[in-house]
C-alpha cells in the first residue's frame, strides 16, 4: 500500500514538473497560433496550426526569408504572418512581377505567383522590417499602404513548425537565395541596427 502511494506520489510530482515545465515553454519559449486566410500560400494554408519561436530574436535580428508573427495595430492588436524581405537601410521595389533588394532581382522560389502590381521604391527605415505574403496578388502586407513596414518590437517571433492537421505537419524551412549566399545574408542580418493579412489567432 505504502509503495502504491510513493508511486503515485512520484507521478503525480512528475506530471507537476511536465505541466509547469509546459507552461513556460508556451508563455515564455513558443506559441501556437490558427493560419487565417490564404496570403501565405503555398507555405502555409488557412487553419493551420503553427508554433512559433519566441526566443530566437531575443538572440539575433529576423533574417531575409524567414516567416515571421507579429502585431499589427493599436494596443495588443491583431497578429498576421508574412515573410521578411526587405530589412532595415535596404532599398525595395516591385517591378515586372520581381522584387528588387538594393537594384538587385531576389530569387523566389516559394511565392505562388509574381506581383501583378509594381511597388516603390522603398527605402525600409531603421527598426522596421518589408514584409510579404507568399500569396503576392492576395495579400496586405508592405506592399499595401493600410499596412505598411512591420516595427521589429512588433514580432512575437519565427515560425518553425506547422503541427496540424498531422497529415501536412512539416518545419518551416528557411529559403536559400541563389545571388545570396548564406553567410552574406547572416552578416548582413546581424548588422541590423538597434536605433535611438493572412491573420493567425492564439491558440487557447
Amino acid at each position: 500500500m505504502k509503495r502504491a502511494a510513493a508511486s503515485f506520489l512520484e507521478f503525480a510530482g512528475l506530471t507537476l514538473i511536465v505541466a509547469v515545465l509546459t507552461a513556460f515553454a508556451i508563455t515564455f519559449a513558443a506559441m501556437a497560433v490558427v493560419v487565417q486566410g490564404s496570403s501565405m500560400e503555398p507555405a502555409l494554408h488557412d487553419g493551420e496550426r503553427v508554433l512559433v519561436n519566441k526566443l530566437v530574436y531575443r538572440l539575433r535580428p529576423p533574417r531575409r526569408g524567414e516567416i515571421i508573427v507579429f502585431r499589427h495595430g493599436p494596443g495588443p492588436g491583431r497578429m498576421l504572418i508574412k515573410r521578411v524581405i526587405g530589412l532595415p537601410q535596404e532599398q525595395l521595389a516591385i517591378s515586372g512581377g520581381l522584387v528588387y533588394v538594393n537594384g538587385a532581382a531576389l530569387g523566389e522560389s516559394y511565392i505562388l505567383e509574381r506581383s501583378a502590381h509594381d511597388h516603390g521604391p522603398v527605402y525600409v527605415p531603421c527598426g522596421h522590417l518589408f514584409v510579404l505574403g507568399d500569396n503576392r496578388n492576395h495579400s496586405q502586407d508592405s506592399a499595401d499602404a493600410a499596412l505598411g513596414m512591420a516595427p521589429i518590437g512588433s514580432v512575437e517571433g519565427k515560425a518553425f513548425v506547422v503541427y496540424w492537421p498531422l497529415t501536412r505537419a512539416r518545419v518551416c524551412k528557411d529559403p536559400r537565395y541563389p545571388e545570396e549566399p548564406e553567410s552574406a545574408s547572416t552578416a548582413a542580418a546581424n548588422q541590423v541596427p538597434s536605433c535611438g493579412a493572412t491573420c493567425v489567432s492564439g491558440v487557447p
